[in-house]
């Protein structure tokens, strides 16, 4: 193993907990008598760790703090606190985690400064620094409410962070401890000899290390990380930084300061009380939610058993009846979740998270469907959009995001509701089928299935099943399983189109790129560094790389007076690989040439695409993000988020926006800068076309319209775009719009393309080209009113038929069956002659059919008073000669192939003549 590699035992080591700060001021290290945990006490005498579950909430019903707090209140003392002993305040970053590529939220204060600023590669923004980060974590979600305020979806997270450099020492672990402590004691009033120090140790996107978490009278107030390790397959590697990452849990400290019955009173105040009005659930004892915050403390709470269990301990303690204890809790813990998912989702939304079926649209959904869900079991009315509302206002003042967004929530809110329900109304027949296709086997894999598919809640699958006798246990976390399923992104692994490894390019120089210091040059000279193959490595290069959703650039290079087409240009580590479609020899000079129509092409439509983008975002809303794009030679596409269909109104927007800008004469311009640097200017909606790593990223930027990390190469001007023209929008998933576009001369040739049709048609028309939507309108209600007169002519048709052949039908035994071929007929018309025959004489069966080149239409109808089933007759008979066929009681329908009508014949009279003999029943 490398020496440098530690073992958990190793990194964990008792001394990296024996503090001066301890040992100065009387601390004593025991073991909780419960757990087994160490931990710091200035109370000698105490034998537990006064963490939960080891020890009740104790702080229930009085003042853990000098005065109770608000959530505001709280985070403001906080960040003061920090701010005077040289933290800076940094502004909150958002909920969706658009700067990393391996989670989706934000689930730490130290999530937003990973991986970068922990690796060393970026500096921090301050340092020390302090901010209260709204996080969001999905793990638990099952158990929001039941816990009383354990736990919660959506908190604040007090960070406090230093970075200590090799080179630059800020603080560490006793600085930590003792502005902690300095925070609990001094500012806010709590007793020293009531807190306790549990040794522990942190994990958390691949960095670690030992930390203490500080508890209190039961609850845990906040965790000090001392992060300096970097997890590699279960070893730990020490980080040249030396990290503090606290975490303090502003609304459990809030919780704590106040000493009411739940969190959620801490939380929310007067919105909770609005809430419960909404529900009817005013006047809930506080006593028993006291008593049951404090038991469930000292369990672990996960639902079902777990809940009955919690449930008779605590009605002992009141002296009630479980059951009464049941239906008086059960309504509040949902009104206390549906709290909770109601802010979550506020701030997911504002953040530009859009509802779907992959990606963080898929836990904004989970989130939005379990508040749905909850609404449904408390019987409210009113819609989820107005619940949402009312969280947007609580929390606007401290996250001013929320108002700026608040109708494009609301509107998103309104049309998932709407879906969701469109999901439960259709619930029951796709379970059925399911179940069906199943054949009885059922398991939690195809619960999840059905949701993911479908959407359908777990408890409508269960409620289904019992209706047709099969038995579903669904998990008390079933929505936590689901979240953790789809937690982080899924890494996609780009299909290699080159032989060459890294290691074959090892020792090679990074590759000069033309392509970016001078985008307008076409030629250029370069030595042939290396030649493997039909590959070749050169010292620098003009030829653009596929990358970024921007193909390669084609041309040839030019070898003793010999041209040699490049067929596709890769990048490999820092070294680009031309592929030709011969060998060239290693050590020569080439003079290469790129197709000047080809890269001007795809720079046309890489810089429309950043346009486009731009006036979506204008047009739609700032929740539109890039979920994905390809630039081509005649065409490009842009996929973005949006929660409903784009209008043609909108669209008409979105173009003419874009055209204004190219118009405009904006200049494009492409610079490496710092990564901090660019987020500090241009924040997170740098990365709309994905993440780029290193410390150094290209930014470009037309004006302040769109700016983006992007190594794609582009025109100088917008004005060398030309016209800009979306042709074509499709929903290509449920929550992204695919919009297809061209530029430059592709837009040029596709006017000119739909001027030659408006031509033809006006040609065909006999007007004017202005006259043809006109011509076009007219000729449609005259092929109405044509279409009118066949259908009648076809009707007496029909009739007539009808009549023609009702006399030639075989009596057998009281039934009339009549077997007859109506040459050229289309299926639509043999069911209209059928279904006059049966009109006329309820105790006719008829056999009609008629014949194309290769196939025969089959059409069976039974009269009301024959006592048959017409589907049943024609899927006997096809069986029989091979085809296909079904339908219903008064009609079915076949196909067969032409050349067995006759044997279709035969077969039908069969069936019929056993039928009437009894020896059949259809």
């Amino acid at each position: 193993m490398n020496p440098l590699l530690l073992t958990r035992d190793e990194a964990t080591k008792s001394d990296e907990y024996r503090l001066r700060f301890f040992l100065e001021n009387g601390f004593k290290r025991n073991r909780c008598e419960v757990c087994g945990t160490f931990f710091w006490t200035l109370d000698e005498d105490r034998t537990n760790c006064g963490d939960a579950p080891c020890l009740s909430y104790t702080f229930i019903g009085k003042r853990g703090f000098r005065r109770a707090y608000s959530v505001h209140e709280m985070r403001d003392e906080f960040l003061k606190f920090f701010e005077e002993r040289g933290h800076q305040i940094l502004k909150p970053y958002p909920v969706a985690a658009r700067w990393r590529d391996d989670i989706y939220l934000t689930i730490a204060s130290i999530a937003v400064f990973q991986p970068f600023v922990t690796s060393g590669l970026v500096p921090a923004p301050a340092n020390p620094l302090v901010l209260s980060q709204p996080c969001i974590r999905l793990t638990d979600i099952d158990n929001v409410g039941l816990t009383v305020g354990r736990h919660l979806t959506i908190f604040e997270m007090g960070g406090a962070h230093a970075f200590n450099y090799p080179d630059k020492y800020v603080y560490w672990k006793d600085e930590t401890v003792r502005f902690c402590h300095e925070f609990l004691c001094e500012r806010l009033g709590l007793k020293p000899e009531l807190i306790t120090y549990k040794e522990d140790f942190w994990e958390g996107g691949g960095n670690a290390g030992p930390d203490v978490e500080v508890c209190s009278n039961g609850l845990e107030l906040a965790t000090l990380v001392f992060m300096c390790y970097k997890v590699q397959n279960h070893y730990y590697q020490e980080l040249p930084l030396k990290i503090v990452d606290t975490g303090y849990g502003i609304e459990r400290f809030t919780w704590f300061s106040t000493g009411q019955p739940s969190a959620f009173h801490a939380i929310y105040g007067r919105l909770l009380d609005d809430f419960l009005s909404i529900a009817g659930l005013k006047g809930v004892d506080e006593k028993i939610l006291a008593k049951t915050a404090e038991e469930s403390a000292t369990m672990q709470v996960g639902g079902g058993a777990s809940i009955q269990k919690l449930r008779v301990k605590v009605a002992a303690k009141l002296g009630m009846d479980p059951e009464e204890l049941d239906r008086i809790l059960t309504p509040v813990e949902y009104v206390y979740a549906l709290l909770d998912h109601t802010k979550c989702l506020a701030f997911m939304l504002a953040d530009g998270i859009v509802p779907s079926n992959t990606g963080e649209g898929y836990l904004a959904r989970l989130v939005l469907r379990r508040a749905l869900k909850l609404m449904h079991l408390l019987k409210l009315v009113i819609p989820l959009s107005d619940l949402v509302d009312k969280q947007i206002t609580f929390w606007a003042d401290s996250f001013p995001t929320l108002k700026e967004r608040r109708d494009k929530v609301l509107e998103e809110i309104s049309i998932e509701e709407a879906k969701y329900k469109a999901a439960l109304s259709r619930g029951k027949s796709v379970v059925l089928k399911y179940f069906e296709r199943s054949k009885g086997k059922f398991d939690l894999n195809d619960l999840i299935k059905i949701y993911d598919s479908h959407g359908i809640p777990p408890e409508v699958v269960k409620e289904v099943a019992q209706e047709v006798g099969v038995n579903i246990s669904l998990p008390d976390n079933f929505y936590a399983l689901v979240a953790k399923l789809h937690e982080k992104p899924v890494t996609r692994v780009e299909e290699r189109k080159l032989l060459l490894t890294e290691e074959e390019v090892k020792g090679l120089p990074p590759t000069r790129p033309l392509y970016y210091e001078s985008p307008y040059t076409f030629s250029f000279n370069a030595k042939v560094l290396k030649s493997l193959r039909n590959m070749v490595i050169l010292d620098q290069t003009a030829f653009y790389p596929e990358g970024g959703g921007q193909p390669a650039d084609k041309g040839y290079l030019e070898v003793n007076g010999s041209k040699v087409d490049v067929i596709d240009v890769q990048k490999v580590g820092e070294v680009i690989v031309h592929v030709l479609e011969k060998p060239i020899p290693e050590g020569v000079t080439i003079h290469g040439v790129v197709d000047l129509e080809v890269r001007l092409s795809y720079m046309r439509h890489h810089t429309a695409t950043h346009i486009v983008l731009g006036a979506a975002r204008e047009v739609l809303g700032a929740h539109i993000w890039q979920a994905g794009a390809q630039k081509g030679l005649k065409s490009s596409r842009l996929d973005i988020t949006h929660y409903k269909r784009i209008s043609p109104e909108e669209i008409k927007r979105i173009e003419i926006l874009a055209n204004e800008v190219v118009m405009r004469r904006v200049p494009v311009r492409a610079e490496f800068m710092n990564r901090e640097e660019a987020e500090r200017l241009y924040g997170f909606t740098l990365y709309q076309g994905g993440v780029i790593p290193g410390r150094k990223i290209r930014v470009v930027s037309i004006g302040d319209w769109n700016v983006q990390a992007c190594g794609g190469t582009h025109v100088t001007n917008t004005i060398e775009v030309g016209a800009i023209k979306i042709i074509r929008v499709d929903r290509i998933q449920d929550g992204v719009e695919r919009l297809e576009y061209v530029a430059g001369l592709p837009a040029i040739e596709y006017f000119q393309e739909v001027d030659n049709q408006v031509k033809a048609v006006a040609e065909v028309l006999n007007v004017s080209r202005d006259k043809v939507v006109e011509a076009s309108r007219k000729l449609r209600e005259e092929l109405k009113e044509y279409r009118k007169r066949v259908e009648a002519l076809q009707k007496r048709l029909a009739e007539h038929i009808a009549l023609s052949i009702q006399g030639k039908a075989e009596t057998i035994n009281g039934l009339k069956v009549v077997v007859h071929e109506v040459p050229g007929a289309s299926n639509q018309e043999l069911i209209t002659i059928g279904g006059n025959l049966t009109k006329n004489n309820p105790t006719i069966v008829a056999f009609l059919y008629s014949l194309t080149d290769a196939n025969a239409h089959l059409v069976v109808m039974v009269g009301s008073k024959t006592g048959l089933n017409a589907g049943a007759l024609i899927k006997e008979v096809v069986e029989t000669v091979g085809g296909k066929g079904g339908g219903e009681v008064n009609v079915g329908q076949g196909l067969i192939k032409a050349e067995r009508v006759t044997d279709a014949v035969k077969s039908f009279n069969s069936i019929i003549r056993d039928v009437v003999k009894g020896e059949k029943s259809s």
